[in-house]
């Protein structure tokens, strides 16, 4: 298993190398479109994770795995 996964990540390591290597045969105005393109990729992929987050959060409160509390509460948890 271990040999696939090392396999895979060489795979990976090799196609984002040529993919740096495309990168750098665009022009300068290509490049900030590629840049600005994969900028907008991150922020909505990062907006879907939160906004599945938020929603497993209220479910667990909905079905009462957790409860409300202060942020003093929670410290004082924390710290033990």
């Amino acid at each position: 298993m271990i040999g696939n996964d090392l396999g895979a990540t060489v795979q990976r390591m090799k196609s984002f190398g040529q993919v740096l290597e495309w990168a750098d045969e665009l022009s300068p105005d290509e490049q900030e479109s590629l840049v600005s393109i994969l900028q907008r990729r991150l922020r909505e992929q990062r907006r879907a994770e939160l906004v599945a987050a938020v929603k497993e959060a209220r479910k667990e409160f909905r079905t009462r795995r957790c409860r409300p509390a202060s942020p003093s509460q929670i410290m004082r948890k924390i710290l033990g």
